[in-house]
């Protein structure tokens, strides 16, 4: 079930299943996606995946991850949908 995030100063979608942590970016201007992203996996204290709902390839986002040591693939997600498995590396 999809709830509202908390933090206002993200304005993106957060929700969590069983499976990992979900953001909704869809329908932001650069650079709220990349900034919301980022915050989000700086704050999983664990090895849960992150999910990306985007509507284009966040290119810039790569190299943060990288940095971060974390990682994206890209996974089946909805028409006009770009979605990213968001995974930390061991």
């Amino acid at each position: 079930m999809k709830a509202p995030s908390s933090s206002p100063a993200a304005a993106a979608q957060q929700w969590r299943d069983a499976a990992a942590i979900h953001i909704d970016v869809r329908g932001l201007a650069p650079p709220a996606p990349l900034v919301a992203i980022v915050r989000l996996i700086e704050s999983v204290a664990d090895a849960t995946p992150v999910i990306v709902h985007d509507d284009r390839d966040p290119k810039l986002l790569y190299a943060e991850l990288a940095e971060r040591g974390w990682s994206a693939e890209t996974i089946a997600g909805d028409a006009g949908e770009v979605r990213l498995m968001l995974q930390r590396q061991s």
